[in-house]
């Protein structure tokens, strides 16, 4: 019986100390029900969040033997993407839950050979889709739900990164594209919404640095065709070059209208390579379609200020809440892992449009 069904704290093993990895072990320093039991990164990383959570923490630059020596209850992997499916696959081997961060791993069939994992195991495994715990976007996919089909979804994250920030885009660019690492998430989102079929995929993208690999691009926008009739756009840009005038779209138009999340400060002001910025919603705009026999509008739009705004620290903190209620009343997590592995498959395909310069089918 692991300790969370016994009443005692779910010791875990922090791994990848890296703006993520912080805030979930201040997460888990927070929640009762949460024990670190060790830390681990590559660099000097750990050092820096062990003494930010008050020291005192076993600390460890290997993750096997911080596996085999703190044998924990459960791993949280926060490190770079090419990383995930065989850190994730050797936690579950040695009986531990998983918490890991999106993406689920770095190839398809990487995420579905984790999600085999953990049948086998008998483990929880939660993704971090942190949008997933985020009171306004669950409310802007229940408003996109209001808008009859087909939908049209637009979005885009691009981001004017420099400094600290172009250090850890450059990094995710060895293993991933902008439009997959997090392109993932808004798609995620897009399958919400429609909770339809995706049928296809076309992307384009531009390589503007000589900064990054030679097979990747730091520009990327994906088109998604779903079966209803519903489309979608995403786009992702990061880097020093990357203009800001509309760097946050998040559109959705149905037939009675549409609902748009307005970052008036966000956009306002320069930060969009702020991670506290992007999950900041500031306000959902509602418009209605409907007409009188003038033409002119019925209702007027209506402005949705959610007083719950969460910051990026305590949507962490939601998000270990729910790992914590996953392993502790042991919630059937099929479909989460199913729309991880969905999301991927469809950034992936967007990946190969680019590359090849064709139509992807998905079915």
């Amino acid at each position: 019986m692991s300790s969370s069904q016994n009443g005692n704290p779910l010791r875990v093993l922090v791994v990848g100390c890296g703006n993520m990895g912080a805030s979930h072990a201040f997460a888990y320093q927070l929640i009762d029900g949460f024990e670190i039991c060790g830390i681990v990164s590559t660099g000097k990383s750990k050092e820096v969040l062990n003494e930010k959570l008050g020291g005192g923490y076993s600390l460890f630059s290997d993750y096997e033997t911080a596996l085999k020596e703190t044998r924990p209850d459960a791993v949280c992997i926060s490190t770079y993407p090419d990383t995930h499916e065989n850190f994730a696959v050797m936690a579950l081997e040695h009986g531990a839950h998983v918490f890991i961060e999106k993406p689920l791993a770095d190839t398809v069939e990487g995420a579905k050979r984790v999600v085999e994992a953990a049948k086998t195991a008998g483990k929880k495994v939660v993704v971090g889709y942190i949008l997933r715990v985020h009171p306004s976007w669950e409310r802007f996919v229940a408003e996109a739900q209001n808008l009859g089909k087909p939908l049209v979804m637009r979005m885009n994250l691009n981001q004017q990164s420099h400094g600290y920030m172009w250090g850890v885009h450059r990094n995710l660019m060895k293993s991933l594209s902008p439009i997959v690492d997090c392109g993932v998430h808004y798609i995620d989102v897009m399958c919400q919404m429609t909770r339809s079929k995706p049928l296809r995929v076309n992307a384009i993208g531009a390589r503007m640095t000589e900064d990054i690999p030679a097979g990747n691009y730091n520009y990327g926008q994906l088109q998604i065709w779903f079966e209803d009739g519903s489309v979608g756009w995403y786009e992702a840009g990061w880097g020093p070059m990357i203009s800001e005038t509309a760097f946050f779209v998040k559109d959705v138009i149905g037939p009675k209208g549409s609902a748009s999340i307005v970052a008036k400060d966000a956009g306002g002001s320069g930060k969009s390579s702020s991670v506290e910025a992007h999950t900041k919603t500031e306000s959902i705009r509602v418009h209605h379609a409907e007409l009188n026999e003038q033409d002119e509008f019925v209702h007027q739009d209506t402005w949705i200020n959610l007083e719950d705004e969460p910051d990026h620290q305590e949507l962490c903190n939601r998000e270990q809440r729910y790992f914590l209620k996953a392993v502790t009343e042991n919630l059937d997590l099929t479909d989460h892992l199913q729309d991880a592995v969905t999301s991927l498959q469809i950034a992936f395909a967007c990946d190969e449009s680019v590359k090849t310069g064709r139509t992807v089918d998905l079915v």
